[in-house]
């Protein structure tokens, strides 16, 4: 949003000074000031009646507005000066090891090369560019600023979309051996008569949350293209649904007419639709979540991986993925040990 500095407080003040005080993530991109068009620093002087092109999210921009100054239409588009000829907006992707884990406030990108970063896209997620934001190998940057000072910022950081058609499946491998191995480790709570463990499916799940995380202190790039990404997720549902089906496949229709098989069945189904009904009306009229969210966090509520699968045939976003990585790792952790836990009470 364009907005004219009316605030006599901010005049004779540095960026730096403004964005203390205010204490929000903020990034200016540009300013006008005496009719000339620029990248702003960290110790670039505001004064009174300066227009400036303010960067914030949507939940502050009211607060932001009530301390710098009114919101104005700008009309920098059609000025022909020279200045504004030599300002550029490029995406820059992220391909250098090297920037892996890097926070964006460290690395001084407005003194050292007059540019600024207004936006952060990672795994086709729009990201606010704080100070506090941590580059990962993949991440799509918006850079504004002097043309050449903009190419500068590129090949710190790489920009080769070639590179990232590699596959990192050494961070991969590491994951699934450690998450094995961590999965295995027993776990002893005071009154069980046996320990508890993660198992094949928490161990890995654990520590692949703790690579995406902290990886890149280890120096461990976890980019893997959407591509890769989706392949390797097919085919582990694929071979899950498999699996499953010669499992319970053989005693299937011998279990379900003879005994109680008709009570288990019509039990799962109550235990299955009721918590969905309480909580989709819950999540759609209370918290307002859009119905592809709803069916995301739904199929990771349950781990029900051919539910997602659904979700994200028709939805095009990301919308139910991101829904189910949110709340599949806890529901996930508390089956596993939950499960156990029935199971060792019931015992003893």
């Amino acid at each position: 949003m364009h907005l004219k500095v009316s605030n006599s407080y901010i005049a004779g003040r540095t960026l730096q000074q403004i964005s203390n005080f205010l204490n929000r993530d903020v990034v200016i991109t540009r300013i006008r000031h005496e009719g000339i068009l620029s990248v702003p620093k960290r110790d670039t002087v505001f004064e009174k009646g300066d227009e400036i092109l303010v960067v914030c999210a949507e939940s502050d921009a009211e607060p932001v507005k009530a301390f710098i100054g009114p919101e104005f239409d700008a009309d920098w588009k059609n000025e022909l000066n020279e200045q504004q000829k030599m300002m550029v907006s490029k995406r820059i992707i992220v391909t250098n090891p090297s920037m892996n884990g890097k926070c964006l406030g460290k690395m001084h990108l407005s003194s050292l090369y007059g540019v600024n970063i207004t936006r952060i896209t990672r795994q086709g997620m729009d990201l606010f560019a704080s100070r506090s934001h941590h580059f990962h190998v993949g991440d799509r940057v918006m850079v504004v600023g002097p043309e050449e000072n903009v190419d500068r910022v590129a090949e710190l950081m790489g920009n080769s979309e070639k590179k990232l058609n590699v596959p990192n499946i050494a961070t991969i491998f590491v994951g699934i051996i450690v998450g094995i191995l961590f999965g295995s480790l027993p776990i002893a709570i005071p009154g069980m008569p046996v320990p508890l463990k993660l198992g094949l499916a928490g161990g890995p799940l654990i520590i692949a949350i703790l690579l995406g995380r902290y990886g890149y202190r280890m120096g461990l790039v976890t980019y893997i293209t959407t591509s890769a990404n989706l392949m390797l997720r097919e085919f582990g549902l694929v071979l899950f649904l498999a699996s499953v089906g010669i499992k319970a496949g053989a005693g299937f229709w011998i279990t379900v007419v003879k005994g109680d098989g008709l009570l288990y069945v019509l039990t799962g189904f109550l235990i299955t639709v009721i918590p969905i009904l309480i909580i989709g009306i819950i999540a759609r009229k209370i918290f307002k979540f859009n119905y592809f969210t709803i069916m995301g966090m739904l199929a990771g509520s349950y781990t029900d991986p051919p539910a997602l699968a659904y979700a994200n045939s028709v939805c095009n976003g990301e919308a139910p993925a991101l829904g189910y990585s949110t709340v599949y790792p806890l529901s996930m952790f508390l089956r596993i040990f939950f499960a156990q836990m029935i199971i060792l009470f019931c015992c003893a």
